[in-house]
């Protein structure tokens, strides 16, 4: 039996709840009038808002913003949580996905769920072993793979997703930053595919990202990592990240005017066993000033596959004049997590401590409790 949400009478109390579209544009396509390219956000500010700051929580590839408003076993979510600690919390819909309607004349191809792919990745990556750290995941709450219903009631919430990453990236970075136009400056949280959008975000308009969070944001730099499993485990992939972060232009100083003005170097020697060997900038490397100009934190679980390669993330950060705080959670005492900590069964233990960051962060936006 699934467990049940707390009841309505621990509900705290909500100054005002809803909803808002943002971005999105006409074109005619085809012979049509369309609007495409906009998000939808969903929101609740509580009565008693000790944070001045709103939270923006942005889902991953495949994914919905219900990734934060529960779990598939009906326990408290991120958004929940954060809006009880007094923080306005806005959860969006990426563009073309949910309830941000899609157009696929204008959007393009779409990807859609992979049933295998999601049990591999995200729910049970103890039984396939396709990286080295896969045999650690222990927080996935029930056994992870199709006929158990609390993995029923997360395959049903997987939906498809506009395949190409420039255009992804181009249309949620530009609704996200139309949404932090409407409400102000944010405190920006993403998730795998979305940490593309989040880095765009804030590099576009750094004045209005108060703080940027990216849990497992997309990544490593530069190439994707293929899991093959032992002996191997760990291969370079497609240069899916041309721009070191994205696939889509950021801004680097000296200015880079395309791809083929950065250069990239990959180490001789991982760092450490069970590693990648990171792609970085060839020294000297271009900075990122945007990226500078707001604090950051940067989140990864212990059995995730993120954990082969998300310390190389943080090296071409700091490489390029960023200087972010890492919780790398098994290090840091949190045990077992994969990809999507979130829904997990410790999610609210993973939410304390990246809100004990925020706190600590922000400290002259927090009012006393």
């Amino acid at each position: 039996m699934l467990a049940q949400a707390a009841p309505a009478s621990d509900t705290p109390p909500i100054a005002k709840q809803g909803y808002l579209f943002a971005g999105g544009k006409y074109s005619t396509v085809n012979g049509k009038r369309v609007m495409a390219g906009q998000i939808y956000a969903e929101f609740q500010i509580p009565k008693n808002q000790t944070h001045r700051t709103p939270i923006v929580m942005v889902h991953g590839a495949i994914q919905t913003g219900t990734n934060f408003t529960g779990t598939p076993d009906g326990r408290m979510g991120w958004a929940e949580y954060f809006l009880r600690q007094g923080y306005a919390v806005y959860v969006i819909d990426q563009p073309g996905r949910g309830r941000a309607s899609y157009d696929g004349d204008s959007g393009g191809p779409q990807a859609f769920p992979d049933l295998t792919g999601t049990e591999q990745r995200f729910t049970a990556p103890e039984r396939s072993k396709l990286w080295p750290q896969a045999r650690l995941h222990t927080q996935w709450p029930g056994a992870g793979v199709a006929g158990d219903p609390v993995f029923d009631q997360f395959y049903a919430s997987q939906v498809p997703f506009v395949r190409t990453p420039e255009k992804a990236q181009e249309m949620t970075r530009d609704a996200l930053v139309a949404l932090l136009e409407k409400i102000g400056p944010a405190i920006v949280m993403t998730h795998s595919q979305s940490g593309a959008m989040g880095w765009l975000t804030a590099d576009a308009r750094p004045d209005l990202v108060r703080a940027l969070i990216q849990v497992e944001p997309s990544g490593p730099p530069l190439h994707d990592v293929d899991m093959v499993g032992a002996p191997d485990y760990l291969r370079d992939g497609a240069a899916a990240r041309p721009w070191g972060l994205s696939a889509i232009s950021m801004s680097y100083a000296p200015r880079a005017a395309a791809p083929a003005d950065l250069a990239f170097v990959q180490q001789d020697k991982a760092d450490g066993p069970d590693l990648v060997r990171c792609w970085l900038q060839k020294a000297p490397a271009r900075q990122l000033p945007n990226l500078a100009k707001m604090p950051m934190l940067i989140v990864n679980g212990e059995a995730s596959f993120h954990a082969p390669f998300e310390h190389c993330t943080v090296k071409y950060l700091e490489q390029a004049g960023v200087h972010p705080t890492w919780i790398d959670l098994g290090k840091a005492g949190v045990h077992g997590n994969g990809h999507m900590m979130m829904l997990e069964k410790n999610n609210l233990e993973v939410a304390a401590m990246i809100e004990k960051w925020v706190a600590k962060a922000l400290p002259a936006e927090t009012a006393a409790r």
